[in-house]
């Protein structure tokens, strides 16, 4: 059986460090780390998201700004707190929980956040420099799977990885990472051919497809390691990932579970993101 992969104590292991370097950070600068989160409308997923990381900021010695907008709010509204946020000293990172509602222009709105305040790793500059091999702001959720395999022991030199899944916010961001540390990649989508057989080749498997279940759990190769990104409620209303588990399970040697994986590790590097921002401001 494979080994779990424990995000929720890789994250509390992570989150006593920031905590440590926050404490430090507000005795250098005589303040502390300061985030920004901006939700526009009444999303229920979005509000969750955005209460835990307010908690997660002061478990951790964040000061977090919250700022809940109302549906209706216009580009022009929305923009020109951006751009107060911005100017704010005291405001290290910015980050605008998506999704916005659609009469928004999300491209606008994310271009429009200092890249130096860019704690998402969204803005085109922070991606561009990820693609350059220089990496600044990391997107979180490729920042945390780096951390887990890391913490694992995870060899990356040399081995095959099949990334499912091509967004900007994981599949691409992952595979220029894992790129990075020498790993042949393949991505994957969708609409890939003998996605079966490209996945039973893969020494590393990253699942970020958004689909219950897609990876059935033969697929996975003996001895490989699976990070399952997916979050996706069952009819009975149970989280589940994109990877059959309770197969995957029996053939990898490592392997996250849904809830508890990727997950908490998303948040905290959303922290880390948060220290990094205000250390290179103020340095």
């Amino acid at each position: 059986m494979a080994t779990i992969i424990d995000g929720k104590e890789l994250s509390r292991k992570k989150r006593s460090e920031i905590t440590a370097q926050s404490e430090e950070f507000a005795r250098t600068y005589g303040r502390p780390p300061g985030l920004a989160v901006v939700l526009v409308g009444s999303d229920p997923a979005s509000a969750i998201y955005v209460r835990n990381k307010g908690i997660a900021c002061g478990q951790t010695g964040i000061r977090s700004f919250e700022y809940r907008l109302d549906e209706k709010t216009t580009q022009q509204e929305l923009l020109a707190l951006i751009d107060e946020l911005n100017g704010r000293d005291e405001v290290d990172g910015i980050l605008v929980q998506l999704p916005i509602p659609k009469h928004l222009n999300e491209k606008e709105v994310l271009l429009r956040i200092d890249p130096a305040k860019d704690v998402d790793g969204f803005h085109p500059f922070n991606m561009g420099m990820l693609l350059m091999g220089s990496p600044t702001l990391v997107p979180c959720t490729p920042r945390g799977i780096m951390e887990m395999l890391h913490e694992y022991g995870v060899e990356i030199r040399g081995k095959d990885a099949v990334v499912i899944g091509r967004s900007n916010i994981v599949g691409k961001p992952i595979a220029l990472l894992l790129m990075m540390e020498h790993a042949t990649i393949t991505i994957c989508h969708s609409r890939t051919r003998d996605l079966k057989d490209k996945i039973k080749r893969a020494d590393i498997v990253v699942a970020a497809i958004g689909k219950e279940e897609m990876i059935r759990g033969d697929w996975i190769k003996d001895g490989a390691v699976v990070i399952d990104v997916g979050m996706n409620r069952s009819e009975t209303g149970k989280l589940k990932g994109d990877v059959e588990f309770s197969e995957a399970e029996k053939h990898a040697s490592m392997i996250t579970p849904v809830p508890g994986g990727v997950g908490p590790m998303t948040i905290t590097m959303l922290l880390d993101n948060t220290l990094i921002a205000a250390k290179a401001r103020l340095s």
